[in-house]
């Protein structure tokens, strides 16, 4: 088929997948006056399983856009700390936002298409940045025909390409039905975990064990008689009698609920039916047990859980970031934020070298040495507690903390601080850089 009409031959930059750290560096560079051409292969943002948490260190980098205000419009609500329960039958506050010297003491819960479309309404107002959706990247392209100079994928006017310098993607549009060719400086992979451009460049990975996938369901925040239910603005992780467990998020007018089962138990739990759960979910939260009547099995759908990193995220011309780069599990809510950090960083990093056509290996290997960090002290934080979740999901015992760490917490309350910040903050925070922080309007 012939290459699609909307679709440009050529951009300085493309980035395939339009979620948060492709929307992120595709708005930074654009601002920072690169030509940015993001490809999304689906119709809008809707998506199941789309991360809502919008940390304190996302917050602060939506202010450094000025899109702080524009956010709080958003249908939001703020998490000010998680409670676990203890051993003693008593909750304890284990981690507080409150106590952070930050100006976003809290997590924002904000469903994920509204904050991309968010950045996309933010990207239609840069003349350099182009999104366009049912465009779905399928390859990469390599060197340059005949050995010819590419301009625009990676090299300088009058440079020979080695043939395996990536020099863009192959792409089908879905609304046309086209396929082409894009050629670029530089491609970056935000695809996802289970990315096509990563698995092309041939970019080894490093998987982590996870033992536990998700149940994810809404419940609404009322009664059956349409009294509602108080929801707080608590993360809520309980356990029911029979040792199931439930992360709770207060989301207003209804809780987003999180059942965590045993990795591949997911048929065998469809099997038991729809009572079997509602009891567990009424065992583990008495308040809610009045809005589960019209709660089925269709409305539960399965995230399969997944860990892993990319040794290296980069080949000449071409870079992985956030998810494609490395899938973290639900521990912490995190992996937003780490890709809208990995977005930002990338930004800040190659804007100059992609502006003047001189993107070297240096400058991809610099920024993963960056990111690395943050991603391998994240992903080791999160082992510890979801090996936790695998043995009491194994043991069916639920999840308590001991009295002592309780009591501890309890005496000492601004411990919380430390928990809020390592999960809030993160390991190596990205900042926009002034000058890029703003529209680059003038620049043609």
């Amino acid at each position: 088929m012939s290459a699609s009409a909307r679709v440009p031959a050529s951009a300085t930059c493309v980035i395939a997948g339009g979620g948060p750290a492709g929307m992120i560096a595709g708005l930074l560079l654009a601002r920072a006056g690169v030509d940015v051409l993001v490809l999304e292969k689906h119709a809008d943002f809707l998506r199941d399983f789309r991360g809502d948490t919008i940390h304190p260190s996302s917050l602060q980098l939506l202010a450094d856009l000025g899109l702080a205000e524009e956010f709080a419009q958003l249908p939001a609500n703020h998490v000010t700390g998680v409670e676990f329960p203890s051993e003693d039958g008593t909750s304890v506050r284990l981690v507080d936002f409150s106590r952070l010297r930050h100006p976003y003491p809290y997590i924002a819960f904000a469903p994920q298409w509204e904050f991309l479309d968010l950045l996309a309404r933010a990207g239609e107002r840069e003349p350099r940045f182009t999104l366009l959706t049912e465009v779905e990247a399928t390859g990469l392209v390599r060197g340059a025909p005949g050995g010819e100079d590419a301009s625009t994928g990676g090299a300088t006017a009058g440079t020979i390409v080695p043939a395996d310098q990536v020099t863009g993607i192959t792409y089908r549009d879905h609304r046309t039905g086209g396929t082409g060719t894009i050629t670029a400086r530089l491609t970056i992979a935000a695809d996802g975990r289970t990315s096509v451009l990563r698995e092309d460049a041939g970019l080894p990975m490093i998987d982590i064990p996870v033992g536990f996938d998700v149940w994810w369901f809404r419940i609404p925040a009322r009664n059956a008689d349409g009294t509602p239910i108080e929801v707080g603005e608590t993360l809520l992780p309980r356990s029911s009698p029979d040792g199931s467990l439930f992360i709770l998020i207060p989301r207003g007018d209804y809780v987003q609920a999180g059942m965590l089962i045993p990795k591949g138990s997911d048929a065998a739990r469809r099997a038991e039916g729809i009572e079997v759960l509602r009891s567990r979910v009424a065992s583990a939260v008495p308040d809610l047990a009045g809005a589960l009547d019209s709660l089925t099995l269709e409305d539960v759908k399965l995230l399969n859980v997944a860990a892993n990193r990319a040794r290296r995220w980069w080949v000449r011309g071409f870079l992985a970031i956030g998810d494609a780069a490395h899938a973290m599990s639900p521990v912490g809510g995190v992996g937003v934020n780490l890709a809208v950090q990995d977005g930002a960083a990338a930004a800040n990093a190659l804007a100059e070298p992609l502006r003047t056509g001189t993107v070297r290996d240096s400058d991809l290997a610099r920024l993963q040495r960056r990111r690395m960090v943050p991603t391998v002290l994240t992903q080791a934080a999160q082992r510890g507690p979801a090996a936790l979740i695998s043995e009491a999901l194994s043991a069916g015992t639920g999840l308590a903390l001991p009295r002592r760490v309780a009591e501890v917490f309890r005496r000492v309350p601004a411990l919380s601080a430390v928990p809020a910040y390592l999960v809030g903050v993160g390991v190596r925070p990205e900042r926009v850089r002034p000058a890029r922080a703003h529209r680059a309007r003038t620049r043609r």
